[in-house]
This record gives structure tokens, C-alpha cells and sequence, in this order.
């Protein structure tokens, strides 16, 4: 009987269990994936990082999105994703990457922003499998890591073209696992995924095939890993501010998180995001975080307004602390 708790092997890399963390653009920093090893994900994917960036040492994609601090590394292996349609640009940045001390490098290769895909790169990849395969065996020579792919079905509905771009990244790439979002890039978020296309490729691919997207709380992901019979799924926008999912989804946890529990949480990300952009750049960058755990303990607009308003980490601060009375109402 397969389980989400087995572990098993991307590329010759042990990994614990089968429930990842998702690249969250923008999002998915060294503390973000922290956090979900804390609560139980077995594999967590920074937010996709741009390899002209790495290419032209610049400071900030350097700096901070390259980061790999060494309570992650001991959760467990660290998968870096790069974007980008230049093979040898890639190949460049898939070394600085594995200096940085990635075990994984992953490519994007299902953003479906328009202003990645205008550059050739994320979902465009799809319409030119022959660069495709080339940047894939960039990022694997640059390297000298096991390179993984994430894309989706199709640029549009009802497209297949990806699972098509998938097989070459097999055959003709040599990728370690792939990552399948059975969306069309036109969709984004929206529609109904095809878990059925999913499976076809779960049973067609010699490689693990990890499934993503449209998966709503911990019995659904279940579901979605039964039935395709992927090898690991995939968490993504249902994990911002609820680390606990991964518990959930792997069954050492079925209640929800007490109040407490969610300041607790929400306090230490506040405190990470200081530790890693200090506290004037943390106060602004942490105002996307803020609605999450807002949301979570059925605070209302007023909260979110003062938390928005705030412009100093003390202030934001305060606000949460001003919350913590409620737990014994």
C-alpha cells in the first residue's frame, strides 16, 4: 500500500516523504521552506529565481534569493528553481546555484506570466521543445546536479503539447523527475485540473512524476495522489500562512491549528523575515504575508488595515501582539 510518508529517491537524492513544498514565486525564500519542512514536507522548492539574474551577479537575486540557510539544509535536500531560455546563460547560473549548495536544480517551465513567457521562458517553453531540451541539458552540465522540470499540459485548453515537451525531457534531456501541472498555461489557476492526463503520464514516464495544482485540503490531496500514482504531490497556494497542511496531508495531524498556535507561527515568521532582510525591508516585504494568518484566525479589515498602515516591525508587531487577549475570550 503506497503512502505519502514512504520516502523515496529524485535523481539518486533521498527525500523523506512525498508531500513538497510548490515554487511560490516571490514567496518561496529560505524561510519559507523552512517552514514547511518544520510541519513535515519532505522536499521544498524555492520560488523560481531568474538565471540572467545569477549570469549578471546581480546583488539582490545573489544575495538574497540564493540563499540556503543550514537549519534548511538539515530538513532535508534543497531544490533550487531557475527560469530562463538561453542554454548557455543557463548553464552558468545552474553552477552558481549548486555552489550555493542546491541538491536539485528545477526548471520552470509552466509560468504562465506573460512577462516571463514573452522572453521565451516559463510556459513558453512548451511551444519550443527544442530549446526545452537544451536548456535542460544546460542546467544538468552547468551543474553536475539531477535536474527537474515543472510545466503544465498545454499553452491552451485542451492542448497536450506539454506532455509531449515532457517525454523529450526525458529521452532527450536526461531529467531526474518532472513536475506536472495538468492546466494549460491560459488558465492559470482557474478550471478544473486533468488528474486523468496525469496519470497517463505518471504511467508512460521511467522517471518519478510529482502532480500539482487545484488540490484543496488534506483528503483531496490524498485522493489526487491515489489516483494518478504519482510518485509525490505537490502544495502550493493552500499552504500560504498554513504550514500545517503538511502535517495534515501526511497524517500526523487532523485538527486545525489553535489561536495560539497561529500567533506563535506568524510570529516566527516575522522574526525570520527580519533575521533575513532586516527590519525596514522586512516591515514592507511582509505585508503580503500578514493577510494569511489575518485570514486564518477570522480577524476582519480593520486588522488587515492596521498591519497595512504599519510601517515599522515594532508597529506590526504590536498589532499582532494586541491579538494575542483573544485566546481566552
Amino acid at each position: 500500500m503506497r503512502s505519502l510518508t514512504d520516502p523515496w529517491e529524485l535523481g539518486g537524492i533521498a527525500i523523506p516523504n512525498r508531500v513538497v513544498l510548490a515554487p511560490l514565486a516571490g514567496i518561496g525564500n529560505w524561510f519559507v521552506r523552512l517552514q514547511a519542512k518544520r510541519y513535515g514536507a519532505g522536499l521544498a522548492v524555492s520560488e523560481m529565481v531568474s538565471s540572467h539574474a545569477i549570469h549578471y551577479e546581480n546583488r539582490k537575486t545573489l544575495d538574497e534569493l540564493l540563499v540556503v540557510h543550514p537549519d534548511e539544509r538539515a530538513g532535508g535536500p534543497v531544490a533550487i528553481q531557475l527560469f530562463g531560455q538561453d542554454p548557455d546563460i543557463m548553464r552558468s547560473a545552474a553552477a552558481v546555484a549548486a555552489e550555493r549548495g542546491a541538491d536539485l536544480i528545477d526548471l520552470n517551465m509552466g509560468c504562465p506570466v506573460p512577462k516571463v513567457m514573452k522572453t521565451g521562458a516559463g510556459a513558453a517553453l512548451i511551444s519550443d521543445p527544442d530549446t526545452a531540451v537544451a536548456v535542460a541539458r544546460a542546467a544538468r552540465e552547468g551543474s553536475g546536479l539531477p535536474v527537474t522540470v515543472k510545466l503544465r499540459a498545454a499553452i491552451a485548453p485542451g492542448g497536450v503539447e506539454g506532455f509531449e515537451v515532457a517525454r523529450r525531457l526525458v529521452e532527450d534531456a536526461g531529467v531526474a523527475g518532472l513536475t506536472f501541472h495538468p492546466r494549460s498555461a491560459a488558465v492559470r489557476h482557474k478550471g478544473t485540473p486533468d488528474y486523468e492526463l496525469a496519470a497517463r503520464l505518471v504511467e508512460e514516464l521511467p522517471v518519478p512524476v510529482i502532480v500539482s495544482g487545484g488540490m484543496h485540503g488534506a483528503e483531496h490531496v490524498r485522493a489526487v495522489f491515489e489516483s494518478t500514482g504519482c510518485a509525490a504531490v505537490m502544495l502550493a497556494r493552500g499552504a500560504l500562512g498554513n504550514p500545517w497542511l503538511f502535517a495534515q496531508v501526511l497524517g500526523t495531524r487532523s485538527d486545525e491549528p489553535t489561536r495560539s498556535e497561529v500567533l506563535d507561527e506568524w510570529r516566527w515568521v516575522v522574526d525570520r523575515a527580519v533575521e533575513h532582510l532586516g527590519p525596514d525591508r522586512a516591515a514592507r516585504y511582509l505585508r503580503k504575508f500578514h493577510p494569511w494568518y489575518v485570514e486564518r484566525l477570522g480577524e476582519g479589515k480593520a486588522v488587515q488595515a492596521a498591519l497595512q498602515q504599519a510601517d515599522t516591525i515594532a508597529e506590526q508587531r504590536s498589532v499582532i501582539a494586541g491579538l494575542q487577549p483573544l485566546i481566552a475570550a
